[in-house]
């Protein structure tokens, strides 16, 4: 779609004017995460610090011609000590941020979640896509795709909340998100409990259970993103046809309308793991030298805006 806004262009910039934040590396042996540390090294957004084995590091680097000699680089004998360490940099306030490198990251979000480890808070850790989707007028995120796989009520409200700092992060507190919960209907049904889900995620906002943000659901995917599907249906609601977030109910439909939006829909995507003290940067092999800059430019504007009290 010629002529559109990118709706990234301003976010990227404003990010190369807030200060470098220093990021774990955790375990990058791998070509592809030490390239994507370097991008955003150069583009003044990180300073990487890499915990990992040194030889393997080391042989990666040259491999791909990435100069890490004035990099700082924790040398451990493997990726689950890599992750372990790293939460360990993290919160003894060494790091703002982690970025996982080549291991899983449910080996990443165990060192992270150990109770021992200080990066965790209240709020269970959930995954967030900001998506820039060529059809649709505004940037949209979409929650949870990648790390809650059956999401409970109280999981949601958390979710919700995460979803809610990070659009604050991004567009600061001048109005309040709108906050679609998807279904596959808008009439709460019994034999639906994602339905129920929704009703009751509307009830807490409320009642002040999950605040800052504008809340209706459930919604079906037409009626969140199009104002027409919406008056078609009779819909009365202040989301439907603009919303600013999605809370999926499970994560099959999380990663399925993500990955439609970025392969069919075109969606220049950024990811983050929220909810524990630091932003978790989650890059994979697929992404695009502009999809890793902005991931790291997410973890920015998260540790800026908690630096500043504008979120927890």
């Amino acid at each position: 779609m010629t002529g559109r806004r990118d709706h990234y262009a301003h976010i990227l910039e404003q990010a190369r004017r807030l200060p470098r934040i220093r990021v774990c590396i955790v375990h990058p042996t791998d070509g592809h995460v030490l390239q994507a540390a370097a991008e955003a090294e150069a583009a003044g957004l990180i300073t990487p610090i890499l915990v990992g084995p040194r030889a393997r590091i080391q042989t990666a680097a040259t491999a791909s011609g990435i100069d890490i000699a004035s990099w700082r680089l924790v040398d451990t004998p493997h990726s689950h000590a890599a992750a372990e360490q790293s939460v360990i940099i993290a919160a003894s306030g060494e790091a703002d941020a982690l970025m996982k490198g080549a291991l899983h990251t449910d080996e990443l979000l165990t060192a992270v979640l150990a109770k021992t480890a200080g990066l965790r808070t209240e709020s269970r850790v959930s995954h967030a896509y900001v998506l820039d989707v060529p059809m649709y007028h505004k940037p949209l995120i979409v929650t949870d795709a990648a790390v809650n796989i059956a999401p409970s009520l109280d999981d949601k409200a958390d979710i919700c909340r995460n979803a809610i700092n990070l659009w604050r992060s991004l567009f600061g507190d001048a109005r309040k998100p709108k906050l679609a919960v998807l279904s596959a209907v808008e009439t709460v049904m019994s034999a639906m409990p994602s339905t129920l889900d929704a009703a009751a995620l509307c009830k807490m906002a409320e009642r002040g259970q999950i605040s800052g943000a504008i809340i209706d659901g459930p919604l079906a995917f037409d009626n969140i993103i199009s104002r027409d599907a919406a008056a078609d249906k009779g819909l009365v609601s202040d989301v439907a046809g603009d919303a600013d977030i999605i809370l999926v109910p499970n994560i099959e439909t999380g990663n399925a309308l993500a990955k439609e939006l970025i392969y069919l829909g075109h969606a220049q995507a950024a990811g983050i793991g929220l909810g524990a003290r630091v932003p978790i940067i989650l890059t994979s092999r697929a992404d695009s030298v502009h999809t890793r800059l902005l991931s790291c430019a997410l973890a920015q504007y998260l540790t800026d805006a908690r630096q500043k009290g504008l979120i927890k």
